[in-house]
């Protein structure tokens, strides 16, 4: 027996769901930094991981992926293309061997270098078309929400 709900459920649920909201948002913003960094063939989601790993000392994979929001495997598959390109190594813990730490090559360094700035330019163009609202306010409830 199926159940049917009235199409005014469907606007309710489109209209307030902060979930279908953020996933919204969410795409439009990885699109937009996706284009961006095209020329560099790099994508929005592995430069947050090359900007992850620029950090004086090689990351465990676990911390690195806590702090994508990952879990191991998305991880993982996220690095291979990288690790190809020659701009991060995954090497063997020396005090564990089960576990990995990553880090950048000097050509991911440059690469982040170049990348920077596209960043920092598409960024600024992402907050000006946020009037009347406080980005660092967003930042935090978002930062909220992911908690």
């Amino acid at each position: 027996m199926s159940k049917t709900f009235p199409f005014e459920t469907t606007h309710e649920v489109r209209d307030a769901c902060l979930c279908l909201h953020a996933q919204r948002a969410a795409r439009g913003l990885a699109r937009r930094f996706d284009k961006a960094f095209r020329s560099l063939e790099l994508t929005n989601g592995q430069f947050s991981l090359l900007m992850a790993l620029n950090r004086p000392q090689p990351a465990p994979m676990g911390p690195v992926a806590h702090l994508l929001a990952m879990d191991r495997t998305t991880l993982t598959a996220t690095l291979k293309p990288l690790e190809r390109r020659g701009l991060v190594t995954i090497s063997v813990a020396p005090r564990d061997r089960r576990n990995r730490l990553l880090a950048l090559t000097d050509a991911g360094r440059t690469l982040l270098a170049a990348a920077l700035p596209i960043w920092r330019e598409t960024h600024a163009e992402i907050e000006a078309r946020l009037p009347g609202l406080d980005a660092g306010a967003l930042r935090s409830a978002l930062n909220g929400l992911a908690a």
